[in-house]
């Protein structure tokens, strides 16, 4: 027994000198190990003098990390001083295992740490499962427990913050998040997103140079009063979103402009692709519709760039699209295979596909649905007018049939040309916005003053910005005004947002964490829970 003593003591308590084995019994899948203290006396916390009368004793049960399957529960004697200088207000005091666990615990320093992580990690009802899966054995509730005794995290106050707010219950309560913005780590979180709470802190945080924010006014007015030194920053990101809805509501205004931008459809063209559809596959009527034609465009692109040399991932990079996007228009012979091949179902009429054909042809296209309808009937098949139409109109090619009209493109699409760099843009949509830009002269204009608030961004020639405000008054495109007014309120702000290298990305990213978060703890946790676990994790 004594050479399993040492054994244990070396297992569990390696570099721990003031604790001893005496005893180790295992059953019922549970390891008891009976321990004690062999110094001679203890330190009084008040006073700080060494005592060595003993008043008393008793057991601490101390859960510890489990052994493979066997969970094991260490039986502690902790022995109680008497502490005997005549000015100590404490009388007697308990012997201290700093090593082994802490006052009023149930768990071993090692085992708490690691429920500390779990809880961090998991949260509660997720916590608890794994740890049942780790033969630990806690609720979830003693996880939280843990995870709320956490001390928050020390901080040296930033020279650079970030500050975002975020729907702890969404349309109901906020609370706002404060980042350093130079080590993107969260170093508070505050309860609403008002000025007061906000300015409060900064007027206790005292040596903020720059605030990255939204152009909310509440922070504005925080900032103001709290640090009324530091540089405030607009975010780029969100200034970047409304001149997108701006350029939206422009397009939306001109949309009968986009109808008149279509170019007619080229008949010769029409033929000589169906003529070499009938070749190649059998007789089906030309797809039509937006959908269609942004198919054959993609599809006459990519093969004209595999007709270059170009490999498929130097396509999909050139043209910012996913390599299997690229490989299937690649595959596809006929740019309708890419309509229909994955929309084609079978029917009945598949079988009578070749006759009817023909009698379309023989007739020139002057039979009708009915004609062919009674013919089935003589031959047989009884077939419902409403199915054969249908049918007829995905399957049967009918002699001077109008071509497929181009479809317009849609105001996202056209928002998405002028936004967009120009070098990212496929040259059929380099045609496309030309001819769009060549019927509707604003928006024209409308792109060049999105080309010029682009260069000022990435040149960081915020000064330009009143400029470029009055050019865009002057002008007085539909929603491009607006957004050209937004600014004025807060102009500083936006200037230093298109100017300095700072922004607020990263506390953007900082707010998705805390979403996940709060969604990992199944929306049930209080303020001070979500806090702790934003601040810890």
């Amino acid at each position: 027994m004594q050479t399993d003593a040492v054994f244990w003591k070396t297992l569990l308590f390696d570099g721990i000198d003031e604790v001893d084995v005496e005893k180790v019994t295992a059953a019922f899948g549970t390891i008891d190990i009976v321990a004690k203290g062999h110094t001679a006396g203890a330190v009084c916390p008040d006073c700080g003098r060494r005592s060595e009368r003993v008043h008393g004793s008793y057991q601490r049960r101390l859960r510890d990390l489990p052994l493979g399957e066997w969970s094991v529960m260490i039986l502690l004697r902790d022995r109680r001083f008497v502490c005997d200088t005549s000015g100590c207000p404490r009388r007697t005091f308990v012997e201290p295992f700093a090593r082994v666990t802490c006052p009023y615990a149930r768990f071993t320093t090692r085992l708490g740490r690691l429920l500390e992580s779990i809880g961090l990690a998991l949260a509660g009802r997720a916590g608890a499962r794994t740890a049942a899966q780790l033969g630990l054995g806690v609720g979830r509730m003693t996880l939280l427990r843990r995870v709320m005794a956490l001390p928050d995290p020390q901080f040296s106050t930033p020279r650079v913050i970030g500050v975002d707010d975020f729907a702890t219950r969404r349309g109901h309560l906020y609370a706002t998040v404060i980042m350093d913005g130079e080590r993107h780590r969260p170093i508070d979180v505050l309860p609403g997103r008002e000025a007061a709470p906000l300015a409060a802190w900064l007027k206790a945080h005292p040596g903020v140079d720059v605030i990255c924010r939204d152009r909310a006014g509440a922070y504005a007015e925080a900032a103001a009063l709290g640090a009324p030194a530091a540089l405030q920053v607009a975010d780029r990101f969100h200034i970047l979103q409304n001149l997108n809805q701006a350029v939206e509501k422009c397009v939306a205004a001109h949309r009968d402009c986009l109808r008149t931008a279509v170019p007619p459809p080229d008949r010769e063209t029409t033929g000589a692709q169906d003529a070499e559809s009938e070749v190649e596959a059998p007789v089906t009527a030309v797809p039509v519709g937006r959908r269609a034609e942004r198919m054959r465009a993609h599809h006459a692109l990519v093969h004209g760039l595999l007709s270059e040399g170009m490999g498929l991932r130097a396509i999909a990079r050139h043209l910012g699209w996913g390599r299997h996007t690229v490989q299937r228009y690649a595959r596809a012979t006929r740019w309708q295979d890419m309509v229909t091949g994955r929309r084609t179902r079978s029917s009945r009429l598949d079988v009578h596909q070749t006759y009817l054909q023909r009698r379309v042809d023989e007739t020139d296209g002057a039979i009708t649905l009915i004609d062919l309808r009674e013919e089935l009937a003589a031959r047989g098949h009884q077939v419902p007018y409403s199915s054969l139409r249908d049918w007829a109109r995905s399957r049967l090619v009918w002699p001077d049939a109008p071509a497929p009209a181009r479809a317009a493109p849609s105001v996202r699409t056209v928002v998405g040309w002028i936004t967009r760099h120009p070098d990212t843009l496929a040259e059929d949509e380099v045609t496309q916005l030309k001819a769009v830009l060549d019927a509707c002269s604003e928006l024209d204009q409308t792109r060049g003053l999105v080309r010029d608030f682009a260069q000022m961004l990435a040149r960081r020639t915020g000064a330009d910005l009143p400029d470029w405000i009055s050019t865009a008054r002057a002008a007085q495109p539909p929603g491009i005004t607006g957004f050209a007014n937004g600014p004025t309120t807060d102009l500083e702000a936006v200037i230093a947002g298109l100017t300095v290298h700072w922004s607020s990305g990263g506390t953007e990213g900082s707010v998705n964490r805390v979403k996940k978060i709060k969604r990992q703890l199944y929306g049930r946790s209080g303020f001070e829970l979500l806090r702790k676990m934003v601040l810890l994790q």
